[in-house]
């Protein structure tokens, strides 16, 4: 069987699984899990740049991915009136004021030749600046968060379509990867791994705490949609007659209806970014990122900036899943900052790239459509099975009982036992790269 006629039977195994989802439970169901496997798929390929293509570490995805979603609050929410009058403008001086005494001691440390001056004049413009930040950003917080907290108490948004959120979030995930891989980006493979890690939580540390930035763990919810609601289709007379015309209810076509908007936007997004990693992957840039990822000393050698070409990777690898953080958070309505957990959103990822096959797109794609369709279905086909295996005990008794108290862990040990089994006999995954 060629290689090609192979992946493609692949691919329509997974179509069929969601097909049969479809049949077998609901269509409704179906389309959540093709959605989420776009979204998951997205983020695969960017994983999948800064691994497969320059062989970096990351296992920060989840603060990138965060911000992303941060991204849909900060483009599409209205602003917050009140609370910008309140203390919107000193929020923005201490920021900025915080921003300057950064330079400022970035300045010194340029422009001083090395000396104990040096240091004392560093620490002394962190220290005061560190006081003065406080001093302005702090009462302006302050001040936002006490307008209405059961409702707002944060900032807002600028009011524009969250379509264009995505890109932003691309742009923010790509701003924090530029700070972050000009500090991180020399360390060793397994140090750059701790780093990210602890960047990522950083991050996340941040959204939670800082209330009048995102609401923290209050939550934002309703955030605006690309496509209708329900509640509009239903009383619209001419999808009622179309509904009626498929034999479907209006509840159920509009739910429908919904899904199937949402799969037509992230299919675009996720064929654009492929498209332009098909591209990268077969241009003399691609070839330069392989050769410095199976070996940099000789890449050096040849001239390569390695650090500068790890750098411009781990950027665009971050902007991608930036774009996939924000358009599952579209999808979700809401921006839930406690919801990123290192198991979602950066264990799972990293399963779907390696048993998809890292270094080729088309297998992180695989991998994202077929992990996530576990990750979902896992757990009610375990506990079906318990079922079965436990009819010929009693009931009541303690041995069906725990083992039907277990199907809800099948989850961890179906992704442990894919990821053991591919290593074994596929360990360059299903699509390996070439």
């Amino acid at each position: 069987m060629s290689q090609t006629l192979k992946n493609f039977g692949l691919f329509a195994v997974v179509a069929l699984l969601i097909v049969l989802t479809g049949v077998m439970q609901s269509w409704g169901t179906a389309l959540l899990i093709l959605n989420m496997g776009l979204v998951s798929a997205v983020m695969s390929l960017g994983v999948n740049l800064q691994w497969g293509f320059a062989g970096l570490f990351n296992v920060g995805i989840m603060g990138f991915v965060a911000l992303g979603g941060l991204a849909t609050v900060l483009v599409a929410m209205p602003p917050t009136v009140d609370a910008w009058s309140a203390g919107g403008a000193r929020v923005l001086a201490g920021l900025l004021t915080g921003a300057g005494v950064i330079v400022a001691a970035v300045l010194v440390r340029r422009r001083m030749a090395p000396s104990r001056l040096r240091g004392l004049l560093t620490v002394a413009i962190l220290a005061g600046g560190f006081f003065l930040y406080r001093w302005v950003f702090d009462p302006g917080v302050a001040a936002v968060e006490a307008v209405n907290p059961a409702g707002t108490g944060y900032l807002g948004g600028l009011g524009l379509p969250i379509l264009l959120s995505w890109p932003v979030g691309g742009l923010l995930a790509a701003g924090a990867a530029w700070i972050i891989g000009k500090a991180a980006l020399g360390l060793r493979s397994d140090y750059l791994a701790i780093a990210t890690l602890g960047i990522a939580e950083i991050i996340l540390a941040v959204m939670k705490n800082e209330d009048w930035l995102s609401r923290g763990v209050k939550n934002v919810v309703g955030l605006p949609r690309p496509v209708p609601y329900e509640v509009d289709l239903q009383t619209d007379p001419g999808f009622i007659e179309s509904a009626a015309g498929l034999g479907l209810d209006p509840v159920i076509a509009s739910s429908l209806y919904i899904k199937l908007s949402y799969a037509g936007l992230f299919a675009v997004v996720l064929a654009v970014i492929l498209v332009l990693a098909q591209l990268a992957l077969a241009s003399p840039w691609g070839r330069m990122m392989r050769a410095i990822r199976d070996d940099e000393v000789a890449a050096e050698a040849m001239g390569k900036d390695v650090t500068r070409r790890h750098l411009q990777i781990f950027i665009l690898g971050s902007a991608v899943c930036g774009i996939a953080g924000a358009m599952m958070t579209t999808l979700d309505g809401q921006l839930i900052p406690t919801s990123y957990q290192p198991l979602r959103y950066t264990f799972l990822i990293w399963v779907m790239v390696i048993v998809g096959g890292s270094g080729n797109n088309f297998g992180a794609v695989l991998g994202g459509f077929l992990i996530w369709f576990l990750w979902v279905q896992v757990e009610p086909i375990g506990y079906w099975l318990m079922q079965v295996i436990t009819t010929p005990l009693a009931d009541g008794s303690a041995l069906k009982e725990h083992l039907l108290g277990s199907a809800a862990h099948m989850r961890l040990l179906t992704m442990g036992l894919i990821l053991l089994l591919v290593l074994r006999f596929s360990p360059r995954g299903l699509i390996p790269g070439k």
